[in-house]
């Protein structure tokens, strides 16, 4: 997927869904540098592993995560029923790991609020490691490529 078209089909939709708080420059940055890093924006399914979506969700991971943490429970219930997602509480899991694969607006909101789920302020321009460790805190990836961090975070900088 193209970047452009991901931050205005996919994340700003999910932002609108989300109360206004929740919308800023360094959410947006985050977002944007997560997807980049995960899956270049090439896979919706993790090559070889079980993550799913551009922001590469994992099913015992993320997604419980966002449905469980006090912080993003009731947000991210709010979106799904804005969706039109409606399961019983033990489907949901499921439901929601299944559809983020395709529903990009979906994935977003549980990208945003991962990171909603964090103690401290999200990093701003200048603070490309503060962004990897926050990264690392909310997604905790299996293989780490640090490498590619500051690019991914000073290209989604420039983008938003």
């Amino acid at each position: 997927m193209k970047l452009d078209l991901l931050i205005e089909h996919a994340l700003e939709p999910a932002l609108q869904l989300l109360p206004a708080n929740m919308d800023s420059v360094e959410a947006r940055a985050m977002c944007v540098a997560i997807a980049l890093q995960e899956s270049h924006l090439e896979h919706r399914r993790q090559v070889g592993g079980p993550a799913r979506g551009y922001w590469q969700f994992e099913l015992g991971g993320g997604v419980r995560g966002v449905l469980s943490h006090p912080a993003s429970k009731p947000y991210i219930r709010q979106v799904l029923a804005a969706l039109d997602y409606d399961a019983a509480p033990e489907d949901l899991p499921g439901v929601c790991y299944a559809a983020i694969e395709h529903n990009d607006i979906l994935a977003a909101a549980f990208a945003r609020l991962l990171l909603w789920t964090l103690p401290d302020a999200l990093s701003g321009r200048d603070e490309p490691d503060l962004g990897w460790q926050q990264y690392l805190k909310a997604w905790r990836p299996g293989k780490l490529h640090p490498d590619t961090w500051d690019d991914n975070f000073a290209k989604a900088w420039r983008l938003v």
